[in-house]
């Protein structure tokens, strides 16, 4: 899959359209920020992020994804998501708080299954923030387990889904 992807315009959030690209050091502030802002780690959930940091190491060692709008915010970070190999993984996912509603989940959703199936990957494991499992259910994905709390930074059990990745069907030969 070429680094950028446009959304089609079934999907098209209401600010304009938005286009997926492989992210690069340079955005690993902006990641930062976006996940230590989320409004899904208040209260309870916010020591979880509260150091958390996206670093440029952690960019170019894993296949991150950004979705960004492409009109007069260019560059403007709606969210993004991480998909690690080994294991098969989807390390993150965030949507910006002002973003959510707008299809850009999904987006990023779409964009992760066709990186994986180009991957050569069958399935991609989710360990589900609590908050986000009917996002992840409503993506289809599969439940398959609960994985326990590990304090001091998680302490609570998370769900584990699966989000199967169907092969890519053979070309069909064309007709003489």
């Amino acid at each position: 899959m070429g680094n950028t992807l446009l959304m089609t315009s079934g999907v098209t959030p209401r600010s304009g359209p938005v286009a997926v690209r492989r992210a690069v050091a340079k955005d690993a502030k902006r990641l930062t920020r976006l996940v230590r802002g989320s409004r899904a780690y208040e209260g309870q959930y916010a020591a979880m992020v509260a150091d958390y940091r996206v670093g440029p190491g952690y960019i170019e060692a894993h296949r991150v994804f950004v979705a960004v709008a492409d009109d007069e915010h260019e560059g403007r970070v709606l969210g993004f998501y991480s998909l690690l190999l080994a294991p098969q993984e989807l390390d993150l996912l965030f949507v910006a708080d002002e973003a959510q509603g707008r299809g850009i989940g999904r987006l990023l959703v779409a964009h992760m299954r066709a990186e994986a199936r180009a991957a050569g990957l069958d399935r991609v494991r989710v360990v589900s923030h609590p908050p986000a499992e009917g996002f992840y259910r409503g993506m289809g994905a599969v439940r398959t387990g609960t994985a326990p709390a590990n304090p001091p930074a998680v302490g609570w059990e998370r769900p584990e889904y699966d989000f199967l990745i169907a092969p890519t069907p053979p070309t069909a030969l064309a007709a003489p």
